[in-house]
């Protein structure tokens, strides 16, 4: 098999808040269906990804108020985990924070060769924000 793309679908509860919340991370309503709207589709550069409201997949938000570490244990979140790269991890990271976004991780050195953070969708849907360390 060769891929030509890749589109993630991930269950949400409220689309309509979850358009809203992606529109905070900075990406754009691409598109919805239905009346009301069930599914759609939210923009970044070339990426996509579909949101399914209560369907296509699972959710569920843990108590953790981390989602990495030592203590702590990354299968709770009963969400899709997905990587997001990105030119500066640093400057999400205060978007994120100006805009009212979980952040699960702050900025961190990995020992993979990767700066890292972690935000959380309302419904447990987990974004490692990243860049490869060494990058121009």
């Amino acid at each position: 098999m060769i891929a030509k793309a890749l589109t993630p679908i991930l269950n949400v509860s409220d689309i309509r808040a979850s358009f809203a919340w992606f529109e905070k991370l900075g990406w754009k309503k691409g598109w919805e269906w239905g009346d009301p709207p069930s599914f759609g589709g939210v923009c970044s550069g070339e990426c996509e990804i579909f949101l399914c409201e209560g369907g296509q997949g699972g959710r569920g938000r843990s108590s953790s108020p981390t989602t990495f570490g030592p203590d702590n244990e990354d299968s709770l979140d009963q969400g899709v985990w997905m990587s997001i790269w990105v030119d500066d991890v640093d400057e999400i990271y205060r978007h994120c924070l100006e805009h009212g976004i979980e952040v699960t991780w702050p900025p961190t050195d990995e020992p993979w060769h990767v700066r890292e953070m972690h935000v959380r969708h309302p419904d447990g849907h987990v974004f490692r924000i990243s860049k490869g360390l060494g990058e121009a």
